[in-house]
């Protein structure tokens, strides 16, 4: 199951039933789960943690070093959950001190050729990264996001559960959960009413989402405590719309509107 050019640190953790390709460099302090499957000229540094049932395709970078200057070589990981699909040239950094020292990666997600996750970020489940999406360090992503090819991320945003970004958007500030943006810099279009369908979110809670994004996103300018009170009613029937709620009453950076 491990090519014979292969190279596997003494001190990596390997089950039997991975499958690692040729050339593939294997470092100090991985961990890698049952039924994984890493392709050929793949290079993971650690400490690095890797879950069961993953694919991860050739060329490949996972675990190293952070692009960050002010890394010192202090103890930073990486850690990756199960099912996870890493396409080719995916390059995936570790943490930092300044971030908590840990980039987090959940499950089943997809993360297509030439995607980069800088330090520190911990993104959710099932989400699709499309060709050459970036995040910049200490970026959130919520489950079930979806990033557009070429979006780019600013550090410390933060990208909401069920939303989209349309190709090439360029985010610089939150993403509210369930919206739709697109752009440069990215600005929001509506709710991501089809994405949410297919999920299978309920007609009346996606109107629901709507008139909360009518109210608190789209309209530009500080949101008043009236703004929010209107909203009490739909936030205590439905938990998308406290959830979105929450969201916008929690950022720091602003949100796309």
């Amino acid at each position: 199951m491990i090519h014979s050019t292969a190279i596997v640190d003494e001190s990596a953790h390997v089950d039997p039933t991975c499958e690692i390709g040729a050339y593939a460099v294997i470092g100090a302090d991985v961990t890698i789960g049952a039924g994984t499957a890493i392709g050929s000229h793949v290079v993971i540094n650690g400490p690095t943690s890797i879950g069961s049932d993953c694919k991860i395709f050739q060329f490949a970078s996972i675990g190293e070093d952070p692009q960050d200057l002010k890394f010192d070589g202090t103890d930073s990981r990486l850690e990756i959950g199960d099912r996870n699909r890493i396409r080719e040239f995916v390059t995936i950094n570790r943490g930092t001190s300044g971030g908590g020292g840990v980039t987090r990666i959940g499950d089943e997600n997809l993360l297509m050729a030439y995607v980069h996750i800088a330090h520190d970020c911990v993104i959710g489940n099932n989400t699709i990264f499309s060709n050459s999406a970036s995040l910049a360090g200490h970026v959130a992503v919520g489950d079930y996001a979806i990033l557009g090819g070429f979006s780019l991320v600013h550090q410390f945003s933060r990208i909401g559960a069920h939303s989209f970004s349309g190709m090439g958007a360029v985010i610089n500030k939150d993403v509210p959960p369930f919206v739709l943006v697109t752009g440069h810099y990215a600005e929001a279009k509506g709710i991501n009413k089809q994405g949410l369908k297919r999920r299978g979110f309920a007609d009346d809670e996606i109107a629901a989402l709507h008139k909360t994004f009518m109210q608190l996103v789209r309209r530009r300018g500080r949101k008043e405590a009236s703004d929010y009170a209107a909203l009490e009613d739909l936030s205590a029937r439905y938990s998308s719309v406290s959830e979105l709620v929450e969201f916008l009453k929690a950022g720091n950076r602003g949100n796309v509107c």
